[in-house]
């Protein structure tokens, strides 16, 4: 964590100069009071003066927990927001492909709710671990210094706590490994079952659906169940073992009093300290299990960074040039695609055909680095695995990937608004009717299939006539339009074609040839 996220390097060396103020507040408060009393029982001493520093002493604990909670929530924001920065720089640099055999949902749960759980993992159990590196050896030595006798009997009692925490914590890990894993699955199958969920009512298999989301949802309530008890249990024990270890030092301590062997202010300061000795420990135990959710998410995003490669550093294309492919090659899992060789040039309309499965959309997924692939594939003599598609290449697939939001907001993805260029767009995509500030839900929800997918070609078409790309790559974008509408659409990417745009096309109408510069075919899979 201290290399992926900086801030976390400022949280410890903060928290550790908080730890030291608290304990000086720790054993100033113990003394003060020691000497209040033993000032009123021997009749020495003015309680006034002893009062006020007391007041003051308190107010600096109090101002050390609010500096606490402070520091740890910030810390807990940096961090969460560093390391969400660094998971989606790791999963880009291991490219489309990788994220394509990944399941969305869980990375998702990963990246918003398990780094959201850092909050208890930074305000409650770091505080807590710091402050026992920090506060418990010093009271160990003010104690042992104070008197020997304790100072022997601490350094007894106190390696049972982390040795009995070494144990809870194998067993609570197994069980939050468990019961996180649960919760990964359920949020898959939730998100499964609701983006299936027309298909599973037209077959009559919602219920089904929904009996097997009920079934994850008891399953992760089981693991929840199964955590809680061991918290309660954990809790218990070390509250049990640090009551235990206080009652011995108090038992000797009152022993040797009444004996002699020992002074009253000697007494009563060590069995003051004795419980905030034994405090940062059973805390660490206790915030443990409030933040093993941010832990073991935690644990998942560095072990990807952790292996991710390397991304090779990707040049911007230069502007204008030919697209050549000469035999390549896609991969499509373990099978190799037939081999495609085609140029495009601009101003040209190139229309890629051939049956299903023949890997015509796995062209287009090479070509913006979703697929490996062997062959030569260059666009203005620069070979295109060297550059950042971005800077190239528009494209449009059979998914519009529209989110919530306007229209306006979805064809310029973040970009310089241009609302002419927006218009433009619109229009010649044949989608007119829709008005840039029409608002959607996700998915499109709001439009009918054909007004999506004209939105998403709107998109790509926005992008090219900005300057932001030279070649547009577009996958069956009439597959929901009508004729009329398909003409529309085929006239407004002729019209960019022969303003010097480098159009790729898939489709399987014949229109879509007719208007086409060039027609290539593509051939079955090769197995």
């Amino acid at each position: 964590m201290l290399r992926h996220a900086r801030s976390a390097r400022g949280f410890f060396g903060a928290q550790a100069v908080i730890s030291l103020l608290s304990t000086a507040a720790i054993i100033a408060f113990a003394w003060l009071i020691t000497h209040a009393i033993v000032g009123a029982v021997e009749g020495t001493g003015t309680i006034g003066a002893v009062l006020a520093v007391l007041t003051l002493v308190v107010v600096v604990r109090a101002a050390m927990v609010w500096a606490t909670e402070r520091v740890s929530a910030r810390a807990a924001a940096r961090v969460g927001s560093q390391l969400r920065t660094a998971l989606i720089t790791a999963i880009s640099a291991r490219g489309s492909a990788w994220l394509a055999s990944q399941n969305s949902a869980q990375l998702t749960l990963t990246a918003t709710r398990g780094l959201g759980a850092l909050d208890a993992y930074f305000g409650r159990f770091l505080p807590q671990l710091v402050a026992t590196m920090v506060t418990t050896p010093i009271l160990v030595a003010v104690m042992w210094l104070q008197d020997f006798p304790t100072g022997i009997t601490l350094l007894i009692t106190l390696p049972l706590i982390p040795l009995f925490m070494i144990l809870i914590g194998l067993a609570t890990r197994t069980v939050q490994e468990k019961q996180w894993n649960t919760l990964q699955k359920l949020a898959v199958r939730f998100a499964d079952t609701v983006q299936g969920l027309a298909t599973l009512r037209i077959f009559g298999r919602a219920e089904r659906a929904a009996a097997s989301v009920e079934r994850s949802s008891n399953e992760y309530r089981v693991a929840t169940m199964k955590v809680l008890r061991v918290t309660f249990l954990s809790g218990f024990a070390l509250e049990l073992l640090s009551s235990l270890a206080v009652a011995l030092i108090a038992v000797s301590v009152g022993l040797r009093l009444l004996s002699g062997d020992l002074e009253l202010s000697v007494g009563l300061f060590v069995l003051l300290l004795a419980p905030d000795a034994f405090l940062p420990l059973r805390q660490v135990g206790a915030q443990f299990h409030a933040a093993t959710e941010g832990v073991q998410a935690t644990r998942d995003v560095l072990d990807l960074l952790d292996e991710a490669t390397v991304a090779t550093p990707r040049v911007a294309a230069k502007r204008g040039g030919e697209l050549v492919l000469s035999n390549v090659r896609v991969m499509r899992g373990t099978h190799e695609l037939a081999p495609v060789s085609f140029v495009a040039d601009r101003g040209t309309i190139t229309a890629l055909g051939g049956a299903s499965g023949s890997g015509k959309s796995s062209v287009f997924a090479a070509l913006r680095g979703a697929a490996p692939f062997s062959g030569s594939c260059t666009f203005g003599g620069v070979s295109t695995a060297e550059m950042d598609p971005s800077t190239w290449l528009a494209w449009a697939g059979q998914s519009p990937m529209l989110f919530a939001g306007t229209v306006a907001t979805n064809v310029t993805l973040g970009s310089v608004t241009d609302d002419a260029v927006i218009t433009w767009a619109l229009r010649t995509a044949g989608a007119a009717e829709i008005t840039a500030d029409t608002r959607i839900a996700a998915d499109g929800s709001g439009l009918s299939g054909g007004q999506a997918q004209r939105v998403a070609v709107a998109r790509a078409l926005y992008r090219w006539r900005v300057g932001a790309a030279d070649v547009i790559a577009l996958d069956e974008p009439s597959s929901a339009l009508d004729a009329d509408a398909e003409a529309v659409l085929w006239d407004g990417l002729r019209q960019v074609a022969d303003e010097g745009a480098t159009v790729l096309l898939i489709s399987h109408r014949p229109s879509a040839f007719a208007m086409a510069d060039a027609i290539v075919t593509m051939t079955e899979v090769h197995a």
